[in-house]
């Protein structure tokens, strides 16, 4: 009985390795882009700041549909804690998402 739970806690094991290993390879790739070089450094500055605040963006997306499944969950299943920290966590999204945008109003 404990030699095949070992085996098996060790094929998971494996299989979450070859999962992690795979999802790397595959976010180098996804990530890895051809930058072309400007005569103007200034362009390459905003075009690297583009791509950076792209990703925030994309990060703040995913926190937002995060919040709305906390705050649909909460409804369900009346927990006021998890309701908070859905909300908490759909303001950080919108407040992730437009970062940029936010910024370019304070500096002016």
């Amino acid at each position: 009985m404990t030699n095949k739970n070992t085996n098996t806690k060790e094929n998971k094991s494996q299989k979450m390795k070859k999962i992690v290993s795979v999802l790397t390879a595959l976010s180098i790739i996804a990530l890895t882009t051809t930058v072309y070089a400007a005569n103007d450094p200034l362009t390459v500055i905003n075009n690297l700041s583009e791509f950076i605040f792209g990703l925030i963006r994309a990060v703040g997306i995913i926190l937002l549909g995060w919040g709305v499944v906390q705050v649909g969950l909460s409804l369900q299943s009346h927990d006021p804690s998890q309701r908070s920290n859905g909300f908490l966590t759909l303001a950080g999204g919108v407040i992730i998402t437009f970062a940029k945008e936010i910024l370019n109003l304070i500096i002016g």
